[in-house]
C-alpha cells in the first residue's frame, strides 16, 4: 500500500509539500528559542548581553554546520533514500533533545541548563537541515528552485509562527514545561511523516544489511565520493572570486537583518514596556499567512525574472524601509505605527531568502552541491548569530533607531557596489528599473 504513494523525484507537488513541512519542523524550535524564550527572558529583566549570549549559544551548531555537509555527502547512500537516513536519524535525536527541555523548570534561574539543552538540540537540527538541503539541491530541477526555496522559507516562517506566537502563548499561560512538551509532540508527529515519504520508487522503508558485497561496493563507489576530494572541491567552490563576492553581499544583508530585529524587539520590551508575548505574536503570528502568500509569489517571480534581479530589488526595498522607519524612531510609542512597521518587516527576510538562495545554489559545483550549499547556510546562520550578539553589545552604547539606520546605510552601500560592478551595458537598464519601483 505504501509503495503506491508518489515519490519526490517524480512529483513536483510532493516536493513542494515535503520541503514545506520539513522547514516547518525546523522553524518551530527556532521560533520557540530565539523569539518566544528570548522575549520571555527580556520581560523577566535578563540583560540584553545575556540574551544575546543565549541566542549565540543556541546558534553555534548552525555555524559549524559546514562540517556535516561533506560527511553527509560521503555517506549518502541508503536503501531508504540517499541522505534520508541522516534526516530520519537526526529528527529522532532532536525529538529526544526537545524532551530534555522538560528538565527546565525556571528558564531564568536555569538559563545555563536551558542553553545547554537547546545547544544539544541545535546540533541534531543542524545536521537535519544540512541533509534536507543536500536532498533538495540534488533532486529539484533548476526551473523549480525559486518556488521550492519559497516553500522552504514559507514553511520555516510557518514554523517560526508556531514556535514564537503559538508556544509563547503556551509559555505565557501554562508555563515552560507545557510549551516544551507541545514542541516535542509536534516534532514527533512530523518525524513519523518523514518516515513515510520516499525519494525514489526503488527506495524501501526499512534499512537492510543483506546486500551482496559487489552490489554494495558498486553503490558506494557511485554514490559516496572520497572525503578528501569533497573537502578539496568544497574549498575550491567557496573561495572562487564570484562566490566570495556574491556571498559577501548576501552575508552582510543577513547580518544587518539580525542586528535590527533583535535591537528593535529589545527596545519594544525594555524601553516601551510592551508585553513579551505581544511582541512574539506580532513577530511570528499576525500576518504569517499573508507573508506566506507573498513568499510563494516571490518564488514564482524569482523563477521568471531571475533571482539575481529580484535580489537587488529586495535589498533596495529593505534599505529604504530601515532608513525611513528608524528615522521616525521617535514615533515608535504610537502602537499603530510600530505594529505596521513590524508586520511589514516580516516580509523582509523571507523575500530576501527567496531571491538569495537560488543565487547561492547556482554557485554550487557539481557533486559537492550539497556540501557547498550547506557551507553557505552555515555562514548565513553565523551571520544571524553574530547579528544577535552584536545587537546585544550595540544596545549598551546606542539606541535601536540609530542601529536600524546604520544597517540600512550598510545595505545601500552593498546595492551601490553591486550596481557599479555590473557590466556597463546592464547599468542603465537596471538603474532605470530601480527608478520605476
Amino acid at each position: 500500500m505504501l509503495k503506491k504513494l508518489p515519490v519526490l523525484k517524480e512529483s513536483a507537488q510532493l516536493r513542494y509539500f515535503t520541503f514545506f513541512y520539513l522547514y516547518i519542523m525546523q522553524g518551530i524550535p527556532s521560533g520557540f528559542a530565539l523569539t518566544a524564550v528570548a522575549n520571555y527572558l527580556a520581560a523577566k529583566g535578563v540583560s540584553s548581553h545575556a540574551i544575546g549570549t543565549f541566542v549565540a549559544i543556541v546558534g553555534i551548531p548552525w555555524i559549524i554546520q559546514f562540517i556535516w555537509g561533506p560527511i553527509i555527502d560521503r555517506y549518502q547512500f541508503s536503501v531508504i533514500g540517499h541522505r534520508k537516513h541522516w534526516v530520519v536519524l537526526t529528527q529522532v535525536m532532536a525529538f529526544f533533545a526537545s524532551l530534555s527541555l522538560l528538565l527546565v523548570h525556571d528558564p531564568v534561574s536555569q538559563l545555563t541548563l536551558m542553553s545547554v539543552v537547546f545547544f544539544i538540540h541545535s546540533n541534531f537540527a543542524s545536521v537535519q537541515d544540512a541533509s534536507v538541503d543536500a536532498i533538495a539541491i540534488s533532486i529539484v530541477p533548476d526551473a523549480e528552485r525559486g518556488r521550492v526555496n519559497a516553500f522552504m522559507r514559507g514553511g520555516y516562517l510557518m514554523g517560526i509562527a508556531v514556535g514564537s506566537a503559538g508556544l509563547s502563548t503556551v509559555l505565557h499561560y501554562y508555563g515552560f514545561f507545557y510549551a516544551a512538551l507541545v514542541q516535542s509532540a509536534l516534532l514527533l508527529i512530523l518525524t513519523a511523516l518523514t518516515f513515510l515519504i520516499r525519494l525514489d520508487s526503488t527506495d524501501g522503508y526499512i534499512p537492510s544489511f543483506r546486500f551482496r558485497k559487489s552490489v554494495k561496493a558498486e553503490h558506494e563507489m557511485l554514490g559516496n565520493p572520497k572525503l578528501k576530494w569533497l573537502f578539496k572541491q568544497l574549498y575550491t567552490g567557496i573561495t572562487a572570486n564570484q562566490s566570495l563576492q556574491t556571498f559577501g553581499a548576501i552575508a552582510l544583508v543577513y547580518t544587518c537583518l539580525s542586528i535590527f530585529i533583535r535591537s528593535f524587539s529589545f527596545h519594544l520590551i525594555h524601553n516601551l514596556h510592551w508585553a513579551d508575548n505581544a511582541v512574539s505574536v506580532l513577530q511570528g503570528g499576525w500576518g504569517t499567512f499573508a507573508t506566506l502568500i507573498v513568499t510563494i509569489g516571490g518564488g514564482v517571480i524569482a523563477d521568471k525574472m531571475g533571482p539575481a534581479k529580484l535580489q537587488l530589488r529586495v535589498m533596495l526595498g529593505i534599505c529604504l524601509f530601515l532608513v525611513l522607519f528608524n528615522s521616525f524612531g521617535a514615533m515608535w510609542f504610537h502602537k499603530v505605527f510600530t505594529i505596521s512597521g513590524l508586520l511589514l518587516w516580516n516580509f523582509a527576510d523571507p523575500m530576501f531568502s527567496v531571491a538569495a538562495m537560488p543565487v547561492l545554489m547556482a554557485l554550487c559545483l557539481k557533486k559537492v552541491e550539497g556540501s557547498q550549499f550547506t557551507a553557505y547556510m552555515a555562514m548565513v546562520n553565523f551571520c544571524d548569530v553574530m547579528g544577535s550578539y552584536l545587537s546585544g553589545w550595540a544596545m549598551t552604547y546606542t539606541t535601536a533607531p540609530v542601529i536600524g539606520v546604520t544597517c540600512g546605510c550598510l545595505i545601500f552601500l552593498v546595492v551601490f557596489v553591486k550596481i557599479l560592478n555590473m557590466p556597463r551595458e546592464a547599468k542603465p537598464s537596471m538603474l532605470y528599473k530601480f527608478r520605476g519601483i
